[in-house]
């Protein structure tokens, strides 16, 4: 199991996360692009930091919301989501190159990631722009297969993807962040949740229905206020059932 975190989200004078304390403890550090969050200086530094400790590098790209941390659905045509992943794909690509590092994978963040899980459409978009770069895709860990197939046809790779600071709901989409409870804080809850997806065992959804995901990598958001202390724990605990 992998240990993925969305890094690389500073702005400017403003500072979001901790990545240097965290980056040691990840297997694939998800850079934001600059659409979302983060600029070329936040994007070389976190590249630097990824390569420093042998971490997988993975784009990050969202919708272009700066006010809203790219947590806010802004419609576009399946054509413009291909463009705006090439985009911000390419300019980390190119922060890499300076680095003598690569991209290694792609992770949409926020609500398009959100939103590719349940429009057809637009995650055969988000597909087409992982074809032309001959990356893989990390996605939400699902059953639909469907989208599994359209994959496929592209010869691209799926990297499933479990959260353990989130709630699921029923069919295991994310649970919205404006419900109450949807976004876990407690080490505690986190810790049952992250071993349920370690092991392949069920879980709780937000409405208390038993759920079972698999997944290849957990994720932590770098931005959460407890982001160091999961990913400690997270690093102890897949150590720990690697034994």
């Amino acid at each position: 199991m992998k240990l993925n975190c969305d890094m690389g989200e500073s702005l400017g004078a403003w500072t979001m996360g901790n990545d240097a304390q965290i980056m040691p403890l990840i297997d694939m550090a998800n850079i934001a692009c600059g659409f979302h969050a983060s600029d070329p200086d936040t994007m070389s530094a976190t590249v630097a930091l990824a390569k420093e400790h042998g971490v997988s590098i993975g784009a990050h790209p969202g919708y272009a919301d700066l006010q809203g941390f790219g947590r806010r659905s802004i419609p576009h045509t399946s054509a413009q989501v291909t463009h705006i992943i090439l985009y911000q794909v390419g300019a980390l690509q190119g922060i890499c190159r300076l680095h003598q590092a690569d991209v290694d994978y792609i992770k949409p963040h926020g609500a398009l990631y959100n939103d590719m899980m349940k429009d057809i459409a637009l995650f055969t978009a988000v597909i087409e722009a992982a074809k032309q770069l001959q990356l893989p895709l990390m996605v939400l860990a699902t059953d639909n297969a469907d989208y599994l197939h359209i994959a496929q046809r592209a010869n691209v790779a799926l990297i499933h993807e479990g959260f353990v600071d989130r709630r699921y709901t029923q069919d295991k989409q994310l649970a919205s962040r404006g419900l109450q409870g949807a976004v876990i804080n407690d080490l505690d809850e986190v810790n049952q949740q992250a071993q349920a997806l370690i092991s392949g065992s069920t879980f709780n959804s937000i409405d208390n229905a038993p759920i079972q995901v698999a997944a290849d990598t957990l994720c932590v958001h770098g931005d959460g206020s407890n982001a160091l202390t999961f990913a400690q724990h997270l690093r102890h605990l897949i150590g720990e059932q690697a034994k």
